[in-house]
């Protein structure tokens, strides 16, 4: 069965119209006559058996259900804009891969490291959008994500990669200030939102005497956590593998025990149907595991 679909050039009339208010300046916009606007309004109306500008004398007025419509129509306008230009961004004969990953992550470990991809693999372009939760990845428009293992991910081919441990970190300056018997338990600590339990387990995990765990400041990403022991505000809980430059260094110490049982592990999701039959996200998934392979030799 045909699709009845407006065509683009009814469309954007509309839009330009609704947003105007008037014919004339839509049709100044987009370079056709008022005539040639009042053609593309009433074809689409006809179409969609329903008014959308209310009509006195010469003067139109966008009514309730033009309204909405309008505000429809710009979204879709404005999305199909963007695919263009994404599309138009892709080399010829390029391949390209939707990426779904954790901001800290992306932003700490996988971006820095992404001149080497693109050195083994000049011709695929790799597009990352940071997302926080899992999601459902089938119907998303990722090729794969890079997260936290979860049962969110079940029916989908899930790669481990490594586990994430996490280690009290602050800046040298607090140590200087702080009681020496007890720095830890004298300093504020910070805490990551989404995992408010770290602390407790932490301490209980390490044997380590800690005063009030829940204590202190909370932040959504472990990149606000780190900026913040880096601003020298209190003793913040991160992985390790984050902040191995900070640490290095010495913008960056940390006295205290790693957490070795406190981790989870990071993955690689792809949808079960393709997985690792498309060359491109197989070739960007043996370039992680050799990446992470080369980083736990050295």
């Amino acid at each position: 069965m045909r699709r009845k679909i407006p065509g683009s050039a009814s469309l954007q009339a509309f839009e330009a119209a609704a947003r105007h208010g008037n014919f004339a300046r839509a049709a100044e916009e987009l370079a056709l006559t008022e005539s040639a606007i009042s053609r593309q309004i009433a074809r689409l109306e006809a179409l969609l058996d329903c008014k959308l500008f209310d009509r006195t004398g010469s003067r139109v007025r966008l009514n309730p259900m033009g309204a909405r419509y309008a505000a429809r129509v710009r979204e879709t306008l404005a999305r199909l804009d963007m695919d263009a230009q994404y599309i138009r961004g892709i080399p010829e004969g390029g391949q390209h891969l939707e990426l779904a990953a954790l901001p800290t992550f992306t932003s700490r470990w996988l971006i820095p490291r992404l001149g080497a991809f693109r050195a083994r693999h000049p011709d695929i372009t790799l597009n990352i959008a940071a997302r926080t939760e899992p999601f459902i990845l089938s119907g998303s428009g990722f090729d794969a994500a890079l997260h936290f293992e979860h049962p969110a991910w079940a029916g989908m081919r899930v790669t481990r990669l490594f586990e994430e441990r996490l280690l009290p970190v602050c800046h040298p300056s607090l140590l200087t200030t702080a009681d020496a018997d007890d720095p830890l338990n004298a300093l504020p600590r910070i805490h990551r939102r989404q995992n408010p339990q770290a602390w407790q387990d932490w301490a209980r995990e390490t044997g380590t005497a800690l005063n009030n765990p829940a204590q202190g400041v909370r932040y959504d990403l472990h990149e606000m956590a780190i900026a913040a022991a880096l601003a020298g505000q209190g003793v913040a809980l991160v992985p390790r593998r984050y902040v191995e430059d900070e640490l290095a260094r010495g913008a960056l110490v940390a006295p205290w025990p790693e957490a070795l049982s406190l981790s989870k592990t990071f993955c690689l999701i792809t949808p079960a149907e393709s997985g690792m039959n498309d060359p491109a996200l197989a070739a960007f998934g043996q370039w992680l595991q050799d990446e992470i392979a080369s980083e736990n030799l050295g």
